[in-house]
């Protein structure tokens, strides 16, 4: 191919993704960030005390630990290290027990009574193909490879979670478990395809874990970075790419961006109705989140739950479905769902010795102005009564906060755009990652397969634009 040339706007897992495959490819490859640090949403800073290390924002990693392509690099080279959690997941009660997703699914049925051997039917099939699973799902819609397997997966994961639990199992334990994992998605556990999430996650959780890496997440990124600069690759800071002009006259040129982004760069070049479909685009819940500096670990009434990085707050199913229900009816959060992680526990390099760091988010309407806080601690406390007198520091990330330090956290979406089953086949439109303009490409958590941690947005985008490129 010679040595043709491309740039890739945007230096998030997504975007350092396509460089890399670019780069092995031999064409010699630039990235271009708008903001001062590499990473996207995977960065990590000292955002309330010096010392405690806090993800801005994805924390928790178990799409990143099954990622083919990442499993295909030498991360570990660069600076990469995993660390896991006894439990990969607590979901607390109000009677002060909790149920904990373990590694071994047997020892998880245990913990839900009569409904234990239904929850084992429904997982193990799904444990014991993770990889075949994975690839299946984390692809761009095509012809499945494993038709028989995917379409005995899909029987579960196309319906709602809603309707799935209530079929499989008797008590609320189950389904709470569940629930936790489908609001995720910021999906409404009524919505179609919504239990996919859990039975991914789930068994994610059960097949490899929900690591998380250690310094924080912008180890991911900076191991990313380190592996494409091994190979010649380029990587500008404080560039941003207001016009696609700006990006030059590469051979290929791949946007780690929304499409309101891309509209506002490629707006003029555009004809009507492909700017039409991306004005079209339509964006999830945003999320309000915190970050905890603690003198000591969160006072759990429920023991387990120091046995896990990720704990969901929320209560039974139909408690987190009225949570997931307000944030797209355009209603403040009154008793919300709260995602929280504490790497702490784990991860000595979070916090200075004897101390510890929190994160946690639940969702509220796209670009909602108001503030969580208040909320999100007495979810907390809820549980873990106590818990105000342990914070040191902490530190609220409105909406506009999220979208301010990553544009692409769109009213503070953190998963790339709505799980609508329209955009799941089409995302953000019937081109996937491809534009009408010749040699560009989008990349971002708005193509397939859609948000979290693993690269194969921009994998999958790359290998298309150099198939194209080979063609010309």
């Amino acid at each position: 191919m010679g040595k043709r040339s491309a740039v890739v706007v945007g230096s998030g897992p997504n975007g350092l993704s396509a460089a890399i495959v670019l780069a092995e490819a031999g064409l010699d490859v630039e990235v271009r960030e708008a903001a001062g640090e590499i990473g996207g949403a995977a960065r990590t800073g000292e955002l309330t005390l010096p010392g405690f290390w806090h993800d801005l924002g994805s924390a928790v990693h178990p799409m990143a630990i099954s990622s083919p392509f990442f499993q295909s690099l030498p991360l570990a080279q660069f600076g990469l290290r995993w660390i896991w959690s006894p439990a990969a997941l607590a979901h607390p009660f109000d009677d002060g027990t909790a149920v904990t997703l373990e590694r071994d699914v047997r020892d998880t049925a245990e913990q839900l009574g009569v409904d234990g051997p239904a929850y084992r039917r429904l997982y193990e099939p799904v444990i014991e193909n993770w990889t075949a699973i994975f690839d299946e799902v984390f692809r761009p819609p095509t012809l499945p490879r494993r038709p028989v397997l995917l379409m005995r997966f899909g029987r579960r994961a196309v319906p709602s979670c809603y309707r799935l639990t209530r079929s499989a199992f008797l008590q609320y334990r189950a389904p709470a478990l569940m629930a936790g994992s489908t609001a995720h998605s910021a999906l409404r556990l009524e919505s179609p395809l919504s239990a996919a999430f859990a039975m991914v996650l789930g068994g994610a959780g059960h097949a490899v874990g929900w690591p998380v890496p250690e310094g924080g997440s912008q180890s991911i990124s900076r191991a990313l970075a380190g592996y494409f600069e091994s190979l010649g690759g380029r990587i500008c800071t404080n560039a941003r790419v207001e016009r696609l002009e700006d990006a030059g006259r590469p051979d290929l040129l791949l946007c780690d961006v929304s499409p309101r982004q891309f509209l506002s760069m490629a707006a003029h070049r555009l004809k009507t109705p492909f700017r039409k479909l991306l004005a079209r685009y339509r964006y999830a819940p945003g999320v309000f989140k915190m970050d905890w500096a603690l003198r000591e670990p969160i006072p759990w009434t429920a023991r387990e739950c120091r046995r896990a990085l990720t704990v969901h707050l929320g209560g039974t199913i139909e408690e987190i479905a009225v949570a997931e229900r307000d944030a797209w009816q355009n209603r403040p959060p009154y008793r919300p769902f709260v995602l929280l992680a504490q790497p702490s526990l784990f991860d000595t390099t979070r916090a200075p010795e004897g101390r510890h760091t929190a994160w946690a988010y639940c969702h509220v309407p796209n670009s909602w102005t108001g503030s969580a806080v208040d909320e999100i601690e007495k979810q907390i406390e809820r549980f873990a009564p106590g818990f105000r007198e342990c914070v040191l520091a902490r530190r609220a990330h409105s909406t506009a906060d999220m979208q301010h330090w990553d544009e692409n956290l769109v009213g503070g979406d953190v998963v790339g755009g709505a799980y609508t089953p329209e955009q799941f086949l089409f995302r953000p439109t019937w081109r996937q990652y491809g534009t009408p303009l010749r040699g560009v490409y989008l990349c971002s958590a708005s193509t397939p397969p859609g948000g979290s941690v693993h690269g194969l947005c921009g994998y999958w985008a790359a290998r298309r634009a150099l198939r194209s490129l080979r063609r010309h």
